[in-house]
């Protein structure tokens, strides 16, 4: 039986130990090949670089931590690496033309530095490199760990991200839809709760800059809020409570319950 194609890329970088770990726990599933970004170009969403050539390397293997989850390390060296100048979408897509022999069986982004879960989907290059992926009727996964710290721990999260992983191997995703995981910072995993997006808001995103030359500058930051902290089945109570959120999100962004009301009013 042929082995299972995995397409792996991030947004944080190829450097990114969050992509190391992820390469190290899918090598056992199958053929593992990386195309991911040369360096960080993370709040890139679904963003492309339509204006200028991008450059993709074959690069020597960049795996810089020794953590290896169980016995991993005879499927290592069968991991194919390249480095793209552009963003995690135009990873996607150059693997597509350029790199692969055939489709992926699955295409996996992360593990990402920080959560993705409520509105931070919406500008996350991880989860626009998922999206992309669906785009091309490839099954897709997103992982995002809730800490921007460089050398987290990423083993309480092992098992739930080959659990997931092989589920999608296995079974598949529906066409026109992915999957956005998101992990908290825990020693230890409550469990996978199976979640929607909360409704949530980010405010006071700007951070005054001093600027040598007199120029207003200013720093993106920002404070997220959960606009509905009771709600016991979102992905941010999950991640609350020490649980990892699986959320399947889905490309097709018509709202239906206007379609009637508008054709009525417009037509």
């Amino acid at each position: 039986m042929d082995k299972k194609l995995i397409l792996i890329t991030n947004d944080d970088g190829i450097q990114a130990t969050g992509i190391h770990t992820l390469a190290r726990l899918l090598a056992p599933l199958g053929k593992v090949v990386v195309v991911a970004p040369h360096s960080a170009r993370s709040g890139a969403g679904c963003s492309i670089t339509p204006t200028t050539p991008v450059i993709l390397e074959k690069v020597p293997s960049p795996l810089t931590s020794t953590f290896t989850p169980d016995d991993t390390s005879c499927c290592l060296d069968d991991i194919d690496w390249y480095t793209c100048t552009g963003t995690p979408v135009d990873c996607v897509k150059i693997a597509c033309e350029q790199v692969l022999d055939s489709k992926p069986d699955l295409v996996v982004s992360g593990i990402n530095h920080g959560d993705n879960a409520s509105c931070s989907i919406h500008y996350s290059g991880t989860i626009g490199a998922v999206i992309e992926a669906t785009l091309k009727g490839w099954p897709a996964i997103g992982y995002s760990l809730q800490t921007f710290k460089r050398e987290p721990n990423f083993a309480p999260y092992c098992d739930a991200i080959v659990k997931i992983a092989s589920h999608a191997l296995n079974n598949g995703i529906p066409l026109g839809e992915c999957l956005n995981v998101n992990f908290p910072e825990v020693d230890k995993l409550q469990g996978i709760r199976v979640a929607r997006m909360a409704k949530g808001e980010w405010s006071c995103e700007w951070a005054d800059a001093s600027n040598p030359h007199g120029k207003r500058a200013f720093w993106l930051t920002g404070h997220f809020t959960n606009l509905e902290p009771e709600s016991t089945d979102t992905d941010c109570w999950a991640l609350e409570h020490g649980y990892a959120s699986v959320t399947p999100i889905q490309l097709d962004m018509t709202a239906y319950n206007s379609l009637q009301m508008l054709k009525k009013n417009l037509e």
